[in-house]
């Protein structure tokens, strides 16, 4: 039976593998080697659990949207990720690595992030285990995620502006790398989606994987079958994304809808449609679909939103969408803005800006009213209150 999981090598078809330096091989190589062995293991189970359910506040709930069901003539439900402690999905993949990081022995943690919120679920976690922390954010970033950056810095992390680049998501990424390099015997480097070399993606995915593992149970309750009809979650790097799909990625009877972000318009040049505009090649340490020009050098992403600003794709993602298992369809800034709104009107939840481009999938796609659509909200909107704030006064001063 064919499968979408990854293979023994590290690859998703002809996405993925590991193209690290020399420096960094032995450190890879060793993760490669452990991942697995400790996921699988007993007490790394419980720990994972115990802390998923007392401390993040798993699991999250599936609210069934009535208004925002009937406006789209489906049953649409919500997988509240915005619920979680630090607001985001991203705490269940920090909790996971550092639990990985310390049974290797790890004593320092580096990560990226570009909307903030893998940076304060790392500073976070860090916090709880008393472990040093760097986080690298982009300029660009850390100007318009602030209330994340004052998060990061009160958890006890060290936040560092990257000035390369457009100073975003990938130059945060590019000196993470860097960092790791210089150290690389003592310290972990927690990485906030399923990018990255082997076994990353995969790693990343698996600790992901709580939230599909959720939406099994909770549609069984509550319709009487585990299994929706159609599953939509936002891309960026992928990793809200990769745990919505996990348990149903061999299973042909749910479609996978993924929204990219558009930004002002796929051919706009000024974009972050990896998938749309995207060729082969290769991003920090992965195969994968690259937003380049002819020679091979990266063009840079835009979007509205910092978290999905990334010229890259997970290669989990690359390969579904080049399977055709999963549609990827682009929404471009004011198609966020306004399903955001309308999530705030009808249902009385602000999103992330990142989730809000998932939100947009629904005007764009028609629906039988039997369809049971589940919707990963992966983030609450705390964080893009300023963006929001403008767009409202925008609206208002043109009417």
């Amino acid at each position: 039976m064919k499968t979408y999981q990854v293979d023994e090598n590290g690859y998703y078809g002809k996405f993925g593998g590991a193209y690290v330096p020399e420096i960094l091989h032995r450190c890879v190589s060793d993760l490669q080697k452990t991942y697995l062995g400790v996921l699988d293991s007993d007490s790394f189970k419980r720990e994972f659990h115990r802390l998923l359910r007392d401390y993040a506040g798993r699991p999250s709930p599936l609210y069934l949207a009535k208004r925002l069901s009937e406006q789209y003539h489906c049953r649409i439900y919500l997988k509240r990720e915005d619920l979680n402690h630090t607001g985001a999905h991203k705490i269940n993949n920090t909790v996971g690595q550092i639990l990985l990081a310390q049974r290797m022995g790890k004593q320092r943690i580096i990560a990226e992030t570009g909307a903030g919120q893998h940076g304060v679920a790392t500073a976070t976690v860090c916090a709880l285990m008393n472990m040093p922390c760097v986080v690298y954010m982009g300029k660009t970033d850390v100007e318009r995620q602030q209330p994340n950056v004052q998060k990061m810095r009160m958890l006890g992390a060290e936040v560092v502006p990257v000035t390369s680049g457009n100073m975003t998501l990938k130059d945060a990424t590019n000196e993470a790398i860097r960092d790791w390099c210089c150290h690389p015997s003592d310290t972990f480097y927690i990485i906030g989606s399923t990018v990255g070399p082997h076994p990353y993606p995969d790693l990343v995915a698996r600790l992901q994987s709580v939230i599909s593992e959720e939406i099994k149970w909770q549609l069984a309750e509550k319709e009487g079958r585990d299994y929706p009809d159609c599953l939509i979650a936002c891309v960026g790097g992928g990793s809200n994304a990769a745990g919505t799909v996990y348990h149903y990625l061999d299973d042909g009877r749910v479609k996978i809808i993924l929204a990219e972000a558009g930004g002002q318009g796929v051919h706009s040049g000024r974009s972050a449609a990896t998938i749309q505009l995207g060729k082969l090649g290769i991003i920090h340490g992965a195969r994968t679909l690259v937003m380049q020009d002819e020679d091979g050098q990266i063009e840079e992403p835009y979007s509205i939103s910092a978290g999905l600003d990334y010229p890259g794709i997970g290669p989990i993602h690359a390969y579904l969408a080049d399977e055709q298992r999963a549609t990827v369809l682009p929404v471009d800034d004011g198609e966020a803005l306004q399903a955001a709104f309308e999530l705030t009107k009808l249902e009385g939840i602000i999103p992330a800006l990142e989730s809000a481009h998932a939100l947009g999938i629904l005007k764009k796609q028609p629906f039988r009213p039997s369809d049971i659509v589940v919707l990963t909200v992966s983030g609450r909107g705390d964080k893009d209150m300023d963006t929001y704030i403008k767009h409202f006064q925008t609206c208002n001063h043109n009417s």
